[in-house]
């Protein structure tokens, strides 16, 4: 096992507990999602795990050793673990090559800058090696520390919110471009995000915290298809959810259904469209039926009175 973390205890007051008896496990070579919405506690525990929080008790082992935080070890981190947090930390008067380079050996300096220039064309920036970091977006520091950060070909990497500085398309090329190099080398990935719709191609598990509760683990299509809550159904994106007397009233066996699970049929429930808009690859729909408004999608703009059934 790559990491542990067992009977976990954290908090940064007494008066509210953040973790509390937290327990989980890693495995080398995967690629893993923790999930959760702003202030669950993601960041604080990527924090713990690479040892720039002290926790209260429990201990967190990685590849067979106990870590310890700053009263242990007065320089966070370990040998084999890497981690890119919001402030990525650049030498702002070395180029991006430099910056890259940092932690590479020079003893073979072509071996060197080959390395350099195979990391740079991983996180889309082999156009950029000469550039100071202070002439690049955030989004493009970003991706130098990404870069740097796996120069030492660490076995866990850690990314705290990797996209969040990304437009679409540059979060596309980085997203299918770096998981298939971490694939490819067989590195750990823990990546928070409360986007999992982006990454889920790619993710080997989904780990959910909820008020720094582990409250759901698996993998993303189990997760997906069967979410313990609507907290969970709701990091997948628009979700419709159904109260238990509305579950009766639909007649439903499922608490929440997604936009594509509702479907026009010749023979089932009547509803009546109310908004009928283009969103690209397919219609985003806002429908009534039964007093409650729902939102399904469809191939094509809708009017009028409809039948649906839920699938």
């Amino acid at each position: 096992m790559l990491l542990e973390i067992n009977h976990l205890n954290f908090s940064y007051s007494k008066e509210k507990p953040l973790f509390q008896d937290l327990n989980l496990k890693l495995e080398g070579g995967k690629i893993v999602a923790l999930a959760g919405e702003s202030g669950c506690g993601k960041s604080t525990l990527l924090s713990l795990i690479y040892g720039l929080l002290d926790w209260e008790s429990g201990e967190i082992v990685f590849g067979g050793e106990k870590l310890s935080g700053p009263k242990g070890n007065l320089v966070p981190g370990e040998a084999d673990m890497k981690f890119v947090a919001q402030n990525f930390d650049l030498m702002p008067y070395a180029t991006v090559a430099e910056n890259v380079g940092k932690f590479i050996s020079n003893i073979n300096l072509k071996k060197k800058k080959e390395t350099v220039a195979e990391l740079l064309e991983v996180v889309g920036l082999e156009d950029f090696a000469n550039v100071l970091p202070k002439y690049l977006s955030g989004g493009q520091q970003q991706r130098v520390a990404i870069a740097r950060a796996l120069s030492v070909m660490p076995k866990l990497l850690i990314l705290d919110e990797p996209f969040s500085n990304l437009d679409f398309p540059r979060k596309i090329e980085l997203r299918e471009k770096l998981f298939r190099y971490m694939k490819q080398n067989h590195i750990s990935l823990l990546i928070s995000t409360h986007e999992l719709q982006d990454i889920i191609p790619w993710l080997d598990r989904i780990i959910v915290l909820q008020d720094g509760k582990l409250i759901q683990d698996g993998s993303p299509e189990e997760t997906y298809k069967n979410p313990c809550n609507p907290y969970v159904a709701k990091l997948f994106g628009e979700v419709n959810i159904f109260t238990g007397t509305e579950r009766e009233n639909f007649r439903l066996p499922e608490f929440s259904y997604y936009p594509r699970e509702i479907r026009i049929a010749e023979i089932g429930m009547e509803a009546e469209v109310l908004e009928s808009r283009f969103a690209g690859n397919h219609y985003w729909n806002k429908i009534k039926a039964r007093d409650k408004e729902l939102v399904m999608y469809t191939d094509r703009k809708i009017e009028g009175s409809i039948n649906i059934v839920f699938d």
